[in-house]
């Protein structure tokens, strides 16, 4: 019977052991995930940064700077007021002779609804 009892308690003994090892192996195992996590968003926003980078180079290079398209910009803007100035006063006078000539040309004439009674 004594055989049996030391028997039962080392097996409880071991049993306990293992469930400790399983314990600290799931703990290491979350351990290691959340380093594994933590390395993955490392590389990536490295990476991500690196291709904002690459990307900002490419736009700098193909399209200008932001000030560079502005002043583009403003340059074509102020170019096409002139352009639309220099027309209205090439214009100007012969759009006002019609104008006036409309305006002085009045033609009396009845409405097409106006009845006449006698």
């Amino acid at each position: 019977m004594a055989s049996q009892t030391q028997g039962i308690q080392q097996l409880l003994a071991a049993e306990k052991r293992a469930a400790e090892k399983v314990s600290e192996a799931r703990k290491r195992k979350a351990l290691r995930l959340k380093q594994a996590k933590k390395e993955a968003h490392d590389e990536i926003e490295k990476y991500r940064e690196e291709r904002e980078k690459q990307f900002r180079e490419f736009e700098a290079k193909h399209m200008g700077s932001k000030e560079d398209v502005a002043a583009r910009i403003d340059a074509d803007t102020q170019l096409k007021i002139e352009e639309m100035n220099i027309a209205v006063g090439h214009h100007k006078n012969t759009v006002m002779m019609k104008i006036l000539d409309l305006v002085y040309d009045i033609k009396p004439e009845l409405h097409k609804n106006y009845r006449f009674e006698a």
